[in-house]
């Protein structure tokens, strides 16, 4: 990626940069990015602890369970003769 640029090309960046934030903000900026860095490395190191606690939660759990049962079919109830249990209701007659 910076494999074209020498020291020429590194030297008129660094002034682009400091003509457009000016001298007095650079500290600030160098320092903000520091930090940024740092929460950013922090972060990743606190992902990285989680995934491996959680692969080893995994492996803990999937070691100390039980067998898997598999389930017996059951029959599904028959629907087609249901106008003995609910009567047609027609809107139209009253009782």
């Amino acid at each position: 990626m910076f494999a074209g640029l020498n020291g020429w090309h590194l030297v008129i960046i660094l002034a682009v940069i400091l003509l457009l934030f000016g001298a007095a903000k650079l500290p600030a900026l160098a320092k903000s990015m520091g930090q940024s860095a740092r929460v950013f490395k922090g972060e990743m190191k606190a992902m990285k602890d989680d995934d491996a606690a959680a692969a080893t939660d995994a492996a803990t759990a999937a070691s100390t369970q039980a067998p898997a049962t598999t389930a017996l079919p059951t029959a599904a109830p028959n629907v087609a003769d249901t106008s003995a249990v609910n009567p047609p209701h027609d809107a139209g007659t009253q009782r």
